[in-house]
C-alpha cells in the first residue's frame, strides 16, 4: 500500500513494480485501485470528522466526483454497505465497533478499487459482529468483483472467506495452496500446529493438540536456515544447516520444508525426538 517506504524487494501489480513509480499522477491512479481496511476501526477514522466527511474525503482527493454529485454518490455508497443515513452526521466515537468498521469498508470502496487489503478487519470486534462484517465483505466481493488480501490469525475466518491461503512464519511464506487443499492435506509442520489449535465443536472427535515449545527466533537478522527448526518436532540437522525453498508438491500446492513429501498423518504421529527422515 506504500504507507511505509520499502527497504528492499518488489511489489508487482499487474506486472508493474509499484515502488518504482515516481510520477504523481500514476501514483494516485495506483492508490485509487488499491485500498485498505485497517484492523482498528476507531484509530483509523479521523475523530474530528463526521462520517459523511470521512467518506467524502477520497472523492475530493482524487477528484472523481463533482460537488453537485457528491451527496448522491455518498448515499449510493451507504445503500451498498448498509450505512443508515442518520449515521452520516455522527462522529466515530458515537458509533459501536461494528458500525465504525462498516464506515472503514465504505471508505475503502468509495473509489471503486480492484484490490483491497483487509488487515485483520474483524479481530477487534465481538464474535457476533465479526460474522456480519465477514458476510458483508463476501457480498461486496461478489457484487463488485473485488480481490481481497485477507490477513488474519484466525484460521476459522480464513477458511470461511478465502479461496487461496498462504501461511507465514517469521516473515516467510511456508505453505501456500487452495483453501480446500491446504486444510485437507496440510504439509508444513507450522501449518499443522496452527490447524490443531482451532477449537473443535465435535467433542467426540479426538484431535492431537500440538503445543509448540521454544522461543521464536529474532526476526532482525535471521540465519539462512529453516526459521521454524528450533520449535519443530520434526527438525533434523539439515534444518539447522540449509534453508528450505518453497517448492511445489502438487498442483498449486507449495511448501517450504525439507520433509514436505512426508504425509500429514505421519507428521502427526512422528515421535517428538525420533523422527527418521529416511523412513
Amino acid at each position: 500500500m506504500r504507507l511505509q517506504n520499502a527497504t528492499s524487494g518488489q511489489v508487482l501489480v499487474n506486472g508493474k513494480n509499484i515502488f518504482a513509480v515516481k510520477n504523481r499522477a500514476e501514483d494516485l491512479e495506483l492508490r485509487r485501485k488499491m485500498q485498505i481496511i485497517f484492523q482498528d476501526p476507531y484509530s483509523s477514522l479521523n475523530p474530528k470528522k463526521r462520517v459523511k466527511d470521512i467518506l467524502a474525503e477520497a472523492y475530493k482527493i482524487h477528484k472523481t466526483c463533482t460537488k453537485e454529485m457528491l451527496d448522491g454518490t455518498i448515499d449510493a455508497l451507504c445503500d451498498v454497505t448498509g450505512i443508515a443515513k442518520d449515521m452520516l452526521m455522527q462522529y466515530p466515537h458515537e458509533l459501536d465497533g461494528g458500525k465504525r468498521q462498516v464506515v472503514g469498508i465504505a471508505r475503502a470502496l468509495s473509489l471503486n478499487p480492484d484490490f483491497i487489503v483487509c488487515d485483520e478487519p474483524v479481530s477487534a470486534l465481538d464474535v457476533s459482529v465479526q460474522a456480519k462484517i465477514i458476510n458483508l465483505l463476501m457480498d461486496l466481493q461478489k457484487k463488485m468483483d473485488l480481490s481481497f488480501l485477507f490477513i488474519s490469525h484466525d484460521l476459522s475466518v480464513v477458511k470461511h472467506i478465502s479461496h487461496r491461503v498462504a501461511v507465514m512464519y517469521l516473515g516467510k511464506i511456508v505453505e501456500i495452496a487452495d483453501k480446500e487443499e491446504l486444510f485437507a492435506d496440510t504439509r508444513h509442520p507450522y501449518s499443522i500446529a496452527l490447524l490443531s489449535a482451532i477449537p473443535k465443536v465435535d467433542v467426540n472427535r479426538k484431535v492431537r493438540r500440538i503445543v509448540l515449545k521454544g522461543d521464536v527466533p529474532s526476526p532482525i537478522d535471521p540465519k539462512p536456515v529453516c526459521r521454524f527448526a528450533s520449535r519443530c518436532w520434526m527438525s533434523q540437522p539439515i534444518c539447522f544447516e540449509k534453508e528450505p525453498q518453497l517448492r511445489e508438491i502438487g498442483p498449486g500446492h507449495c511448501v517450504a520444508c525439507h520433509f514436505a513429501d512426508v504425509s500429514r498423518e505421519k507428521m502427526l504421529t512422528a515421535d517428538m525426538v525420533g523422527f527418521d527422515q529416511n523412513e
